[in-house]
């Protein structure tokens, strides 16, 4: 019980972590992020490519996601010029997860006494910098914490069950991804787990591959949640999300046990090689989708026509 309460509230934590990284972030760069992302999107290729760094600065493509989301809603941004942002916010997120997979242990009391430190002092921009710090410390904190957890974890009977469908097939281990991800609304925490679990040896590659192929499904319910009560625009870009996320799946699941190997040899470490597969996987599908963004559009449009 006392291992499901400590795994529980590292992922809390993680979470907590996240959103002070992000308004850290958000505060010392962009006071009006969402004023600025429209002066961008009037072609699809800076839509595209301006969706990949506010992306990065947010640390979530879901965020990303409710606001493109909540200015379609509003009427100031068209459902056509959202695709391209769609496809580059799938390239953002992975900045999140390269970053995880680097290793901080050393620094984490660092960061986090600095960043008590700079927000104490309440000055711009040592504050926006302290809160940074805050975040990025309670992160590598609970990523520690995952890896200690991790074989305790797989001794308990829930635990021991999942990584038993974990193994069973790769189908299973995207399903748990997906549903892991949908609970806890971040790709970022369910890859920041599957990292820790990784570098303990708990969790194979191909596994861990699945589970991140789930994750980039899983991460769509947010946007999803978000258009739920807006427009028709609203709707089509939710599901603009969804169906993009879903074939880049499809297209790269069937190939996965091929391409172990190479992803193997991308890096030594067990959490570069997931990182890395993730920015591979996003890059790939997201270039692929781009000279296409038309045709998408035409096929939303068909599934969801708008109202007049």
């Amino acid at each position: 019980m006392l291992v499901l309460i400590s795994f529980t509230a590292l992922i809390l934590f993680f979470l907590a972590g996240m959103n002070m990284l992000r308004k850290g972030l958000i505060s010392l760069t962009y006071s009006k992020i969402e004023e600025r992302l429209l002066m961008f999107t009037d072609h699809p290729l800076k839509a595209f490519l301006i969706s990949i760094v506010f992306t990065g600065f947010l640390q979530s493509s879901s965020a990303f996601m409710v606001i493109v989301i909540g200015f379609v809603s509003a009427g100031v941004l068209p459902f056509k010029r959202t695709i391209p942002m769609i496809l580059g916010t799938n390239i953002g997120s992975t900045f999140t997860t390269e970053f995880l997979a680097v290793k901080m242990d050393v620094f984490i009391w660092v960061l986090l006494i600095c960043g008590l430190l700079f927000t104490i002092t309440r000055k711009y921009p040592l504050k926006q910098i302290g809160t940074s710090f805050l975040g990025l410390g309670i992160i590598f904190f609970c990523i520690s914490g995952f890896s200690r957890l991790a074989v305790p974890l797989t001794q308990l009977k829930a635990g021991a069950g999942v990584l038993q469908h974990l193994h069973d097939s790769s189908w299973s281990a995207l399903l748990i991804g997906m549903i892991l991800t949908a609970i806890i609304h971040s790709s970022s925490v369910c890859v920041g787990i599957l990292m820790s679990f990784m570098n303990e040896g708990v969790v194979g590659l191909e596994q861990a591959m699945s589970v991140v192929l789930g994750s980039n499904i899983g991460t769509c319910i947010t946007a999803v949640m978000a258009a739920v009560s807006g427009g028709y625009a609203a709707k089509q870009t939710a599901y603009a999300h969804v169906l993009f996320n879903v074939l880049g799946v499809m297209i790269v699941f069937p190939i996965l046990s091929g391409i172990t190997g190479y992803v193997a040899q991308l890096s030594p470490e067990p959490a570069q090689q997931i990182a890395h597969f993730s920015l591979l996987f996003n890059v790939v599908t997201a270039l692929l989708f781009l000279p296409l963004a038309n045709v998408f559009y035409r096929f939303i449009n068909m599934l969801i026509p708008a109202k007049n």
